[in-house]
Parts: C-alpha cells; structure tokens; sequence
C-alpha cells in the first residue's frame, strides 16, 4: 500500500480516496462474495474478490552492474554527477568513469529479478537532472541474485575487482 501525505490524493485515482470500512461487530471470519470492504468518498462501494489473499513476497537482495554511455564530458563534470548520484542514492556501492562511459554497482532490494530490473533501468534517467548526469545511455544492465553473486566470487568468476566503496577513474 502506498503512503502519502494526508490530504495527498493516490496518484491515478482522479481525486477519488479509498478508504477501509470495519467488519462490524458480528463478523464470524466468513466473509461472504458480495462483502464490501472499502468505501469511495463518493459513497460507492467495492466488492472484494472471493477468496482474496493478500500475498506477502518475501524480497530479495539483487546485485545491478549498470553500464552507460555517451558522448565525452570532462572527467570533472562525470565525477561530480556520480558523486551526487552517490548521495541520492544511498546503496551506490561503487561506480567507474571515463569521459564517455561508466560502470555503476550497487544492490537493491526487490521482490524479484522483474522489478530490480525495472528499477535499475529507472535509475540513470530519474536521477540525470538532479545530478545533473551527462546525457548518456544504458548501454548494459547485469541483475543477479545475492547467491549467484556469491558464488561467482568464491569461484574467481565474479566481476572485476572494484575500487573501494565510492566513484572511482577507470
């Protein structure tokens, strides 16, 4: 569920605000088909489906490598951006940078590979103005599992070798 400042409307519900109504004092855990669980401000009801579950998964941590590229901006200027990007976005482990290209690994927390691919496709664009990142684009985008991550190391097979934490020259 999603949370917002009070008064905020959810975005995508045209002003319209949903909100629970109680089971009432004679309710024996049955919930019959037609049994209306939330409430418009309009006073229009919703029927909740029969037999609905609400499904709690489990998230994962998944390792991103994400490659970009570009035409070439002075060293200082990529390393700034990557720096603010950095603050912005707390779990940035480490990133790497020439004047036209740049490697960018950090773990993100999701469900599943779907939405941590997702997310990582998001990140360079919703992040180029207020970093103020050069104009590049996503050139590769690596998403695997916390496991496979592991083993590839303990197998010599893992990526390069990183720079410590941080934005680092290649």
């Amino acid at each position: 569920m999603r949370r917002a400042h009070p008064g905020a409307p959810p975005r995508g519900t045209g002003g319209r605000t949903l909100t629970s109504v109680g089971a009432g004092a004679g309710f024996d855990g049955n919930r019959p088909a037609d049994r209306t669980v939330d409430r418009a401000t309009d006073g229009t009801t919703v029927p909740e489906p029969v037999g609905a579950k609400e499904e709690r998964t489990q998230s994962k941590l998944w390792h991103i490598t994400l490659s970009v590229s570009g035409t070439e901006t002075p060293l200082k200027e990529v390393r700034r951006a990557l720096e603010q990007l950095a603050h912005d976005h707390p779990f940035l482990l480490t990133s790497r940078y020439a004047n036209d290209h740049a490697e960018i690994r950090y773990w993100e927390e999701a469900r599943d590979l779907h939405d941590a691919a997702a997310v990582a496709l998001r990140l360079w664009g919703e992040h180029r103005s207020s970093a103020k990142l050069p104009p590049w684009e996503i050139v590769g985008l690596e998403v695997i599992d916390r496991e496979t991550y592991h083993q590839r190391i303990a197998e010599g097979y893992g990526p390069p070798p990183a720079a410590p934490v941080g934005v680092h020259p290649y």
